[in-house]
This record gives C-alpha cells, sequence and structure tokens, in this order.
C-alpha cells in the first residue's frame, strides 16, 4: 500500500509498505549470498516511512565517514610514527655541527641537529592534536550511530541489519 502525502514544505511524502525478509535486512547492510540459504524465513508487513529512511540514509553516511576517519587517522598514525623514527634516529647522531635536511612542502631546508629536532617534536605535537581530534569526531559520530540503531531496531527489529559485514 502506497500513501502520498504533503510535507510542511510542500515536499511531496511517500510512505510505503514494505515486506522485508525476516534475517535478511535491507540489501545495502551487510546481505550476502549466506543470507539465502537459511531456509524459509518469516515475513512480516513494515511500513517504512519518510523518516525512516531518513534515519537510514543517516547511518549509511556516518557509517562511512567512520571508516573514512578510520582510515585518514590510521595514515596520520604512521606518519606520527615516521617522525619518531626519525627523532630517534636524529639523537644517534655524534656530529653536533653537522647540518640536518628537513623539508618543508617541496624544499629541503638545512638545520642544525637541535633545531631540526624541535622542528620534528613541533610536527609530532601537530599530528597528534590531529589524531585526537578525528578520534573525538569518530566517538561523537559513533555515539549517533548507537542512537539512529537504538530507534531503527525498535521500529524494524530483525527486520533490519544495522551490523558492518567483516568479510
Amino acid at each position: 500500500m502506497t500513501r502520498l502525502g504533503i510535507h510542511e514544505h510542500n515536499v511531496p511524502i511517500v510512505a510505503y509498505s514494505l515486506h522485508i525478509e525476516v534475517g535478511v535486512g535491507f540489501p545495502w547492510f551487510g546481505l550476502c549470498s549466506s543470507d539465502f540459504m537459511k531456509g524459509p524465513v518469516a515475513v512480516e508487513d513494515v511500513n517504512v516511512t519518510f523518516e525512516d529512511q531518513q534515519k537510514i540514509n543517516k547511518f549509511a553516511r556516518n557509517t562511512s565517514r567512520v571508516t573514512e576517519l578510520k582510515n585518514e587517522i590510521e595514515a596520520k598514525k604512521k606518519s606520527l610514527q615516521n617522525l619518531q623514527d626519525a627523532s630517534d634516529d636524529l639523537m644517534m647522531l655524534d656530529d653536533d655541527a653537522l647540518l640536518i635536511p628537513y623539508q618543508i612542502g617541496n624544499v629541503f631546508v638545512s638545520h642544525s641537529q637541535e633545531e631540526t629536532q624541535e622542528m620534528l617534536e613541533a610536527a609530532k605535537e601537530a599530528l597528534e592534536q590531529e589524531v585526537r581530534g578525528l578520534e573525538e569526531r569518530v566517538s561523537a559520530i559513533q555515539q549517533v550511530l548507537g542512537d539512529l540503531k537504538v530507534q531503527l531496531y525498535a521500529k524494524f527489529g530483525n527486520n533490519i541489519n544495522l551490523e558492518a559485514d567483516e568479510s
């Protein structure tokens, strides 16, 4: 059954009923071929409203954003490890008069060992701050995802699969 309505901003809204197989969920949330081999499953009539669809879309966008942020955190942690390795190697140098090339953008600038060590420490601190900021964003998004999961599972129960596919 399909019902049409008008939103307060004169935007048409379509509310529709949807038959979803229990245990299978929506195709974009972890559906795999083994789900079809589970045998007969119960079919329930679930009404998916415009607001429900908005919540599902928001969940999908936020899940994707968390994945992107986690990848960015990993890349920054690798850069941080590289800076730490460079700092350790620099400490092992015996010659204090030796000028150390330090890359700034596309240019290498020679500095004393002490200046280079200070620049490395400043770069590490800036990178650590960026990582902390990204981790805070991931935490905030995961809180939103948790809230959306509660709301969506409360309405759809086992008819929706919001768990990440770990394949």
